[in-house]
């Protein structure tokens, strides 16, 4: 964590056996099965692929075609949100998660994995995301916003610390840049979702063991 005084606002630990939906919702701006954040994306967000257990929110991204309102619907998957439930502006946020990793190329990530806020297949990169920047966003650092560095298939945390003007990414406790244009002042809320673009690897899970928010007292 960086330095500093920090208060815990949010803590989802997701130790029980079900949703905690007084802290989440699940599918994108509705209820049922929902369309996909992303126009690229093949995936209907399903509340059925969205479990909690072993200590874990699962999120299974199965081959599937479901009706949910875009064109070619190949899989389902899942996707939580806090939208209505929980924002906050400025703050540290860190999640532990388990990223599947290709089949036969175990040190790239599998499908379309996300922790964000509303706010690729490849590698782990961070992105900012602004109206002038909505598709591709913007990278951490100078560089591609993607670090050396194996991130699949084992627990990793992924955090972001959003202050005035800078937000600094870190993997595994790690800074790997900040980005400090169009930095948003906004409240913000969380989002955690398996996606996947047209050729996906399907059946496949994203878990997260916690995440956490803090913030400056």
């Amino acid at each position: 964590m960086p330095p500093g005084d920090w208060t815990l606002e949010f803590d989802d630990e997701f130790n029980g056996t079900s949703l905690d939906t007084a802290k989440w919702s699940t599918g994108w701006y509705g209820s049922g099965i929902t369309p996909p954040v992303n126009a690229e994306s093949h995936v209907c967000y399903d509340p059925a692929q969205v479990s909690e257990g072993g200590g874990a929110l699962n999120l299974a991204l199965i081959q599937k075609s479901e009706n949910c309102g875009i064109s070619d619907p190949l899989y389902a998957s899942g996707l939580v949100s806090t939208q209505g439930k929980f924002s906050f502006t400025y703050g540290l946020v860190e999640a532990r998660v388990w990223v599947p990793g290709e089949t036969g190329d175990p040190g790239y990530v599998a499908n379309w994995p996300g922790v964000w806020t509303d706010g690729q297949t490849g590698q782990m990169c961070s992105y900012f995301h602004d109206a002038a920047h909505s598709s591709l966003g913007i990278s951490a650092g100078s560089g591609s916003g993607c670090p050396s560095g194996t991130y699949t298939n084992g627990w990793h945390t992924f955090a972001a610390n959003w202050e005035p003007g800078i937000i600094t990414y870190y993997y595994d406790g790690v800074d790997i840049g900040s980005v400090t244009s169009g930095v948003t002042s906004a409240p913000m809320f969380l989002v955690l979702d398996y996606d996947a673009l047209q050729h996906g690897q399907a059946p496949d899970t994203m878990k997260v063991d916690y995440i956490r928010v803090w913030q400056h007292p």
